[in-house]
């Protein structure tokens, strides 16, 4: 069990969850890590341990209720209390609105929102009742403007932005950190360098998000005091349009 306590990122894939739960690591949180298949994150786990941290990976539906619930109650009562939740699960999957279907576009509010709010309320119950802990809920574009071809996942986004702000004025007065983190522009990932390969050549100029420089910044917003809390902070690299 970690003196800190755990830092549990839901949604911990090969680039901005991954990059945070290493952050947490290094600052000697127990990093409790989920996808929906275990096998997946193996290779997280085996770093975040090589590098001196502790991990532990979960393979949970996060869309699911009593999955969620056995997750949460399973790491506190292994692990420790949960300090921190990072939401983390994307869901960006473009389609035209003329050939959305409902089965799609009800996936993806449930993978990008309704799991937003199982796990944040699962957690917020033991956060609330200790009187202090962080979720940090992550963002896109989509949060803030819907586009053309994006009507599920601007859909989705802006509704965990909505959760997110009332959880901030519900919680806040309990001593629990709510915050959004709006992440607008292109990440350093596999999905870019494949499919946007002229967005990823602007790597080298520093125009595209780096997933270590966004983990830094919910490291800090995480660790602000009370006093001056961040709840919605936005990123993008130099060269990006707002």
């Amino acid at each position: 069990m970690s003196g800190n306590g755990v830092a549990l990122v839901i949604g911990a894939g090969d680039a901005t969850g991954g990059a945070i739960a290493r952050r947490f690591a290094r600052e000697g949180f127990f990093t409790c890590v989920t996808r929906r298949h275990l096998d997946k994150l193996a290779p997280l786990v085996e770093r975040i341990r090589s590098e001196g941290g502790q991990a532990q990976g979960y393979g949970s539906d996060a869309r699911k209720e009593e999955e969620v619930i056995a997750l949460v109650e399973s790491i506190e009562a292994e692990h420790g209390p949960i300090e921190v939740l990072v939401f983390n699960i994307g869901a960006n999957a473009p389609n035209p609105v003329l050939e959305e279907t409902a089965k799609r576009y009800f996936k993806i509010w449930e993978m990008a929102c309704f799991a937003g709010f199982l796990n944040g309320r699962e957690v917020a119950r033991r956060m609330v009742a200790r009187g202090r802990g962080t979720i940090l809920f992550t963002g896109a574009t989509a949060s803030l403007r819907g586009r053309a071809n994006f009507s599920a996942f601007a859909g989705a986004k802006h509704a965990l932005r909505a959760l997110a702000q009332s959880m901030a004025r519900e919680l806040g007065p309990q001593g629990v950190h709510v915050a959004h983190v709006v992440i607008d522009g292109a990440i350093d990932t596999e999905f870019i360098a494949t499919l946007f390969p002229e967005t990823y050549r602007l790597k080298d100029r520093d125009g595209i998000l780096n997933p270590d420089h966004i983990a830094e910044n919910f490291w800090q917003i995480h660790r602000q005091p009370r006093s001056a809390w961040t709840h919605e902070m936005d990123l993008r690299p130099w060269m990006e349009n707002f």
